[in-house]
């Protein structure tokens, strides 16, 4: 492919992108939805989070690791209680990589 292609290519892909999303947000303001898909929206953010985080956690290698080998499993147990406990995002965060850090120091 050629540079130029390859920049039109992304330019239009961000492009489509943000009409898209726009269109959502600026429809929002003059569109009530119905109480159940406002409720049923609620649930998208945590539902794509579980996507992208489960997969990593579970299966690092492309394989399933569920051994006490694997560093992200703690990790993930000690940012999930600590999500559950403090419904802090920061608080979370930092645990989560503390401990896997720590986990990752005493390995190596």
């Amino acid at each position: 492919m050629s540079e130029p292609l390859v920049w039109g290519t992304m330019v239009a892909i961000g492009v489509l992108t943000l009409f898209t999303r726009l269109s959502f947000i600026a429809a929002w303001g003059r569109f009530t939805p119905p109480p159940l898909l406002h409720e049923a929206l609620r649930y998208v953010p945590p539902a794509v989070l579980a996507a992208i985080i489960v997969p990593d956690v579970l299966m690092p290698g492309g394989t399933l690791d569920l051994s006490p080998a694997n560093p992200r499993l703690p990790a993930a147990l000690v940012a999930t209680l600590v999500a559950w406990r403090t419904r802090n995002a920061l608080l979370t965060i930092l645990a989560g990589a503390l401990v896997y850090v720590a986990i990752m120091a005493l390995v190596q």
